[in-house]
């Protein structure tokens, strides 16, 4: 059985797309899934599985919240080694940076610096990004709610054809960490 974490886009934010934990845990274990457990409201679920593989989890998921609650959710799951190799490859100093001030935003694929190169890093200082493995790192030192660099990298334009959703720090380290068991 693999573990993974399941990272839902765009729920329970401002009172639309309503998905209570405790629906969402049993849904996923009516999928079959074992060991499900949520994180915090915001979208984040892990559990065992020993069928099917990254994608076609995320579909099954999806399909299953379609239908279940009426609306269309993003979702991205990702095994315990990618989770794990995207926290060691972080390009910043994760142990010195409060959890507010980095941020990763997961993708449904493989991204280059081209999708990104109108993006002018030095109009953002002191904030930075960079890339890695179906993944964004973003370093906002006064967190993301006060980020300008953030929105810009979350044109749609930018993310055309990607389903992409963002994480702080300190749930990056705890997705990893229950996913490890």
């Amino acid at each position: 059985m693999t573990m993974y974490a399941a990272l839902l886009r765009g729920i329970n934010v401002g009172g639309s797309k309503k998905v209570p934990m405790g629906e969402l845990r049993t849904l996923m274990q009516g999928l079959g899934y074992a060991d499900v457990a949520t994180y915090l409201q915001s979208g984040n679920a892990v559990f065992g599985s020993g069928h099917g593989d990254e994608e076609s989890l995320a579909g099954e998921l999806a399909a299953a919240l379609e239908k279940h609650f009426g609306f269309t959710v993003g979702v991205l799951v990702r095994d315990h080694a990618y989770l794990r190799a995207v926290r060691e490859a972080c390009p910043f100093p994760a142990a010195e940076l409060e959890g507010k001030q980095l941020h990763v935003t997961y993708f449904s694929e493989a991204v280059d610096a081209e999708r990104f190169a109108a993006v002018t890093p030095a109009d953002f200082l002191p904030e930075e990004f960079r890339l890695g493995d179906r993944a964004l790192y973003l370093y906002a030192p006064d967190g993301l709610g006060r980020s300008k660099l953030a929105p810009v990298l979350a044109r749609p334009g930018l993310l055309k054809g990607l389903t992409a959703t963002t994480r702080n720090w300190n749930t990056v380290v705890k997705l990893e960490e229950l996913t490890g068991v």
